[in-house]
């Protein structure tokens, strides 16, 4: 790789394989970590169904987190869904206990005017 550019490789191990991988500066790590999930997979599947051949683990593997990533995907639209609900929800009881608070301070406006109003009656037939 050139110098300067920003890009850096770096060796992974899958299925008893080693393959030099292209991947940013500073992303070595996640390379390797991702590399490892995928093995460990092909592990799993190789325990599971004994060897069936290199080329059928890896796409079988493959398949699988696939699988889970469409299955993230649809429950990160479903909880996004739910969040936008949850804020309409929330806008809607804020306007809603805004309204009930100005109602009740028109009550209590109300209330007063009458209580002064009293109290000017019940003064004026005093003197």
């Amino acid at each position: 790789m050139a110098e300067g550019t920003g890009a850096s490789s770096v060796n992974v191990t899958i299925a008893g394989r080693t393959f030099r991988m292209a991947c940013g500066a500073g992303e070595e790590a996640h390379l390797e970590a991702l590399a490892a999930q995928i093995d460990s997979r092909i592990g799993e599947l190789r325990g599971a169904f004994g060897e069936i051949g290199d080329q059928r683990l890896t796409v079988m593997a493959a398949i699988t987190i696939a699988d889970e990533l469409s299955e993230s995907r649809r429950r990160i639209v479903e909880l996004e869904k739910k969040i936008d609900d949850l804020s309409h929800a929330a806008l809607t009881a804020d306007d809603h206990a805004m309204a009930w608070i100005e109602s009740l301070a028109q009550t209590i406006d109300l209330a007063a005017r009458r209580i002064e109003g009293l109290a000017q009656t019940m003064g004026g037939t005093k003197g």
